[in-house]
């Protein structure tokens, strides 16, 4: 079956950390046409262990995203399986050997994209869910004079420390398999996979979520065990270790002030968006609590706290999970881009 994305090759792309990714791909979809006066862009990465296929949720007819009106670019994340990863890189950064790679990598790598390839030099909107919302603050922080509007959900500008702690018992759960082998496994560490799944199922929902069971009421699985294994246990085995904890340290790591700009002033890095910012944390997420958010918005020189009422956790922001959340969030993104 032919892949429905493209790769734009970067070449010898260079890290922050210091490493040279050479022949650096960077796989992207799009959706709709450029118009004549290419302003009617609309950049939309990837989260989390997310392909662009897991972002299609939010663009069709009759949505914000809609491709009859806007062209959307879905840039997969450094480390994700589709753009360059350890589970497709050859010797001898494959595997365990994958370099380390920032959010700020990930969105400059985007940017070559967007300007080199299609010519354009405005962005109507930049939106994105959870690591996707960590890129979208970059865009917002590294191309100030470039992004017209931002719309982060479900996520943060810089990785919390309580966020840090949690992907430490992530990461702990999956490396802990003997099978992993330090990263060249030659067999799939099904157990560490497993092990990662239960410790990421406390996290992604809400506890009113599990306490409403809506587990078993809405989603339509028959107990609490058979959501761990047939939700959290299948969503995790498909994927690669090494990518994952790629993407782990990019988490982690997330932070739009850890650059040349701004050298680690996290306030002045905020104060320099000027996009219109529409920014919408989940009411109950555990991962990235509205106060955080208001911290960021208070810190913005245009920017709107919108909570997402929802005792979804995480998972209100994606990926299309329940037809409420993403209502609202459809709804707010038509707003943000008619304003």
């Amino acid at each position: 079956m032919p892949a429905d994305y493209e790769i734009f090759d970067l070449g010898d792309f260079g890290l922050q950390r210091g490493a040279t990714i050479r022949g650096c791909k960077l796989a992207y979809k799009t959706f709709g046409t450029l118009n004549a006066a290419k302003d009617n862009v609309v950049v939309y990465p990837t989260w989390y262990s997310g392909q662009h296929y897991d972002n299609e949720w939010l663009i069709g007819p009759g949505r914000a995203l809609d491709p009859a009106h806007l062209f959307i670019i879905i840039p997969n994340m450094l480390g994700n399986g589709l753009s360059s990863s350890p589970s497709n890189t050859p010797e001898p950064y494959n595997a365990g050997r994958f370099p380390l790679v920032t959010a700020c990598d990930n969105v400059r790598a985007q940017h070559r994209l967007v300007t080199e390839l299609f010519g354009i030099e405005r962005i109507r909107l930049v939106v994105g869910w959870s690591m996707g919302a960590l890129q979208t603050f970059h865009w917002g922080a590294l191309y100030p004079d470039m992004v017209e509007r931002i719309a982060p959900f479900c996520g943060s500008a810089k990785c919390s420390r309580h966020n840090i702690v949690f992907l430490e018992g992530v990461k702990a759960a999956l490396t802990a398999d003997a099978v992993f082998a330090d990263g060249w496994y030659t067999t799939k560490p099904a157990r560490g996979l497993r092990a990662m799944a239960r410790v990421y199922a406390g996290w992604g929902f809400s506890q009113a979520f599990y306490r409403e069971q809506l587990d078993i009421k809405t989603l339509g699985y028959s107990s609490l065990e058979d959501f761990l294994v047939a939700f959290w246990e299948g969503f995790f085995l498909p994927k690669d270790p090494n990518n994952l904890l790629t993407m782990l340290w990019t988490w982690q790591n997330g932070d739009i002030s850890d650059n040349e700009l701004y050298d680690g002033d996290f306030a002045k890095a905020l104060g320099a968006i000027k996009a219109k910012a529409y920014v919408m944390p989940g009411q109950t997420d555990l991962y990235f609590p509205p106060e955080d958010s208001a911290f960021e918005v208070a810190h913005m020189p245009d920017a709107t706290l919108i909570p997402v009422p929802s005792i979804w956790g995480h998972f209100a922001g994606g990926p299309g999970t329940n037809p409420v959340d993403v209502d609202f969030i459809d709804g707010k993104l038509k707003e943000l881009l008619a304003a």
